[in-house]
């Protein structure tokens, strides 16, 4: 038997149901947590030059690479943001 298909909503928490702030939340971790490990990458950092400029140890930037989300908090991965130099900002969808 075919499963039906849907058409995303662009947020696959959502699309799992979960209630809209959590849906939200989640999806925010998930795209800083992609956009760090991109910079890390794209600037050709060590883990431990990650941690330095973090200021966290490297088994974290670890976890990090390793998309474990449930080990950071949305305030700690803007924070992480913040260390690297980077700006941070909101699109809120109407």
């Amino acid at each position: 038997m075919d499963e039906p298909i849907f058409e995303s909503s662009g947020n696959i928490f959502a699309d799992l149901d979960l209630e809209p702030a959590e849906a939200a939340i989640l999806q925010m971790r998930a795209k800083l947590m992609n956009d760090l490990r991109l910079y890390i990458q794209s600037a050709g950092l060590t883990q431990m030059e990650a941690a330095k400029i973090l200021g966290i140890a490297q088994p974290r930037v670890s976890d990090l690479m390793r998309g474990k989300w449930d080990k950071f908090s949305l305030e700690m991965l803007i924070t992480f943001e913040a260390r690297a130099g980077r700006q941070v900002t909101l699109e809120m969808a109407v």
